[in-house]
């Protein structure tokens, strides 16, 4: 299964959709590139909530891995969403390529970290992985694998967390060109914290806030004004990430001034006056003689 992410996480095939090599490698030929920021954090949880189920082919008896591959510094929580896989067994394999944060990958990827961790300078590099990472790879496979047919238990992947582990009815209200309340229904079992992140839809610095459990309203503040933002509500457990809550609003336009009038006219100067503009501090005015002037 393939999932390709920047602000928003994107399902490229699931782990059911191709049963055999050629058909993967031509799904690879025809990927193309998605461009944008580097929301490394919510792409985990979206691989945990989206491409780790049975209905996307995920089998229950099957060693669970994940393989990131980035050329940046994620703009969000990397390391809480990745914790959280790895609570659940998952073990990831965190590639770098380029601008990517090496501290980063070895927060993010599991132990032991000399086998799980790769850096290299430039794309065309990454083919030198390759040989390398699949003997890794089959190998952590078969040692897993070997543990559980001696004896030992299999963990339980979570299948559904429905209502019971999922909050509903995303309120958003009372929005003004800078600020925004967000309210939700819990879910059935509390959560350990919410993790709320929220960002401009045409790209910009994402931000993230961590809520305690038992908070199911937020109001966002010092937010650009006439801009769309994105948010995401995401109930984190101490072993699962329950399914996340998303909506889309607009701030509203900074309020204009109105009723510009002049008077006092000489010949050197005028009198302009207007009605104030709710919220603002300053006043910039600028004139120009008309109608080809420059700008004075």
């Amino acid at each position: 299964g393939l999932s390709q992410y920047s602000s928003d996480p994107r399902t490229e095939w699931d782990l059911s959709a191709y049963s055999t090599r050629e058909r993967v490698l031509e799904a690879i030929r025809n990927l193309r590139y998605k461009g944008g920021n580097t929301f490394t954090g919510l792409a985990l949880t979206h691989v945990l909530e989206q491409n780790l189920k049975p209905d996307a082919g995920a089998r229950l008896e099957a060693e669970k891995l994940v393989i990131l591959l980035t050329d940046g510094k994620s703009q969000d929580d990397a390391n809480l969403a990745a914790q959280t896989l790895k609570n659940l067994g998952i073990e990831i394999f965190a590639i770098g390529v380029k601008n990517a944060d090496e501290a980063e990958l070895k927060q993010v990827a599991s132990e032991p970290l000399e086998l799980t961790v790769y850096n290299v300078l430039d794309f065309p590099l990454l083919s030198s992985l390759v040989g390398k990472l699949t003997r890794v790879l089959c190998t952590r496979i078969k040692e897993k694998s070997n543990k559980e047919t001696t004896g030992s238990t299999v963990k339980d992947f979570p299948v559904n967390t429905g209502p019971q582990l999922s909050p509903t009815d995303l309120k958003i209200s009372a929005v003004t060109s800078k600020t925004m309340n967000l309210t939700w229904s819990p879910p059935l079992r509390p959560p350990k914290k919410y993790r709320v992140v929220y960002y401009p839809s045409k790209g910009g610095i994402p931000r993230e806030v961590v809520l305690d459990g038992a908070v199911s309203s937020l109001r966002l503040s010092n937010l650009t004004s006439h801009t769309e933002y994105l948010v995401s509500v995401l109930p984190v457990y101490d072993t699962v990430v329950g399914d996340g809550l998303r909506g889309v609003t607009s701030t509203l336009p900074l309020s204009p001034p109105r009723s510009l009038r002049v008077s006092e006219l000489s010949h050197n100067s005028i009198r302009l006056s207007w009605k104030a503009a709710q919220g603002a501090t300053h006043y910039l005015v600028l004139c120009s003689a008309a109608p080809d002037g420059a700008e004075d």
